[in-house]
């Protein structure tokens, strides 16, 4: 919106240094400078809300982390200042006229609020359990629905609406139209749906200690973001020989914004945390990285940009497997992980809960350079 008001007075008065704001490099600079602004300033007024509400973390008694125990009065639902946070930059400097814009927003607005009511359930309604699992599920594959039917049927997405690019390999792309052009929504629906049920379901694993989902989700982002600008780019995409994607340059900006959120909101999140994101932030994120991947084409490279949520997920079905297959063999389930998701196992261990933070970081760093290199590795 405010992109429109100074496009307006560039046009008609042509003030000097309002030029700027036409690249999207500016934009996406200034967003994630308000993002983290925005996440810094209004954080602890949100925390003492949080505290003065007594909306505090619920932990299980049957986690089996007795170091977890001493945060049981630790504020939750932070995923407020994320969300604030995201959307208000991404709602000022994007161009309104863009399908990227709103449907970015709207997966990442309509999850958060998934989460938020799961919260509200776990810590003013005291139900440990949340949100039940079938009415989050509808949740998200509701909004994989929408964003499915949005990226197949909308005339802007006709183009490449059912292809997506395989990492590693040149000019090899997948087109989810197995059954032909017009039923290629049979396939390609369903697979958007499970995207965004997946990556939401992962990030929200990832939300166990202080700081990781939120220093991994900055790192997973800035990653993103750069991929988003150069399929938006005829001279970059030409170059490196990828999809261009007019007008998907705009979610660099929405990416800019996710990462400055998240960077400010470590400012009380790192250990010891005075806050956690909760759901409410930890399914609004995951939601955006699906998006994400489905509108740039590259959703079948998450599970590199995200590898920590990809890890954290694959712990879990991997400890769950072990356990149902040993179970029925031997009549007594036995465990492959100390503790599943694997950041736990890690505590188990004897690990400090900061040098698991860092180290998980040090490899997601590491997985987003491997996710830059695929631009030319293939």
């Amino acid at each position: 919106m405010l992109y429109e008001l100074i496009n307006w007075l560039e046009v008609n008065y042509q003030p000097p240094g309002f030029g700027a704001f036409e690249f999207i490099t500016t934009r996406a600079a200034v967003a994630a400078a308000m993002a983290l602004f925005i996440s810094i300033m209004i954080g602890r007024q949100i925390i003492t809300w949080l505290e003065q509400m007594q909306l505090r973390e619920v932990i299980r008694d049957d986690i089996g982390l007795d170091t977890h125990l001493g945060k049981a009065h630790t504020p939750t639902m932070g995923g407020i200042i994320i969300l604030l946070a995201v959307l208000i930059p991404a709602l000022l400097w994007m161009r309104m006229d863009s399908i990227y814009t709103w449907m970015i927003i709207l997966v990442t607005l309509i999850l958060g609020i998934v989460g938020f009511v799961d919260d509200y359930i776990k810590v003013v309604k005291k139900d440990k359990s949340g949100l039940s699992g079938r009415l989050k599920i509808a949740g998200q594959v509701s909004v994989g629905l929408l964003l499915g039917c949005v990226l197949y049927f909308w005339p802007d997405f006709q183009e490449f609406n059912t292809l997506t690019t395989v990492p590693f390999l040149k000019n090899v792309n997948i087109d989810y139209a197995f059954l032909g052009e017009a039923l290629g929504w049979v396939i390609y629906i369903p697979v958007v749906i499970f995207v965004i049920t997946a990556v939401s379901n992962a990030t929200n694993l990832t939300d166990g200690l202080d700081g990781l989902a939120a220093g991994t989700s900055a790192i997973a982002g800035l990653i993103l973001g750069i991929f988003a600008y150069v399929s938006g780019r005829t001279d970059f995409s030409s170059f490196l020989n990828i999809m261009y994607l007019p007008g998907a340059g705009e979610l660099t900006i929405f990416s800019a914004s996710l990462v400055g959120a998240c960077m400010g909101f470590l400012w009380y999140n790192t250990y010891p945390a005075s806050v956690f994101m909760g759901d409410t932030g930890s399914l609004a994120i995951g939601g955006a990285f699906g998006a994400l991947g489905l509108m740039l084409h590259k959703e079948l490279l998450l599970p590199v940009v995200c590898g920590i949520f990809f890890m954290e997920t694959l712990s879990v079905i991997i400890q769950t497997t072990y356990f149902k297959y040993t179970r029925r063999k031997y009549g007594e389930g036995k465990r492959f992980f100390l503790m599943a998701p694997i950041h736990h196992h890690f505590e188990k261990k004897g690990w400090p809960e900061s040098k698991i933070v860092v180290r998980f970081w040090i490899i997601a760093v590491l997985l987003g350079i491997l996710g830059l290199l695929t631009l030319k590795l293939r």
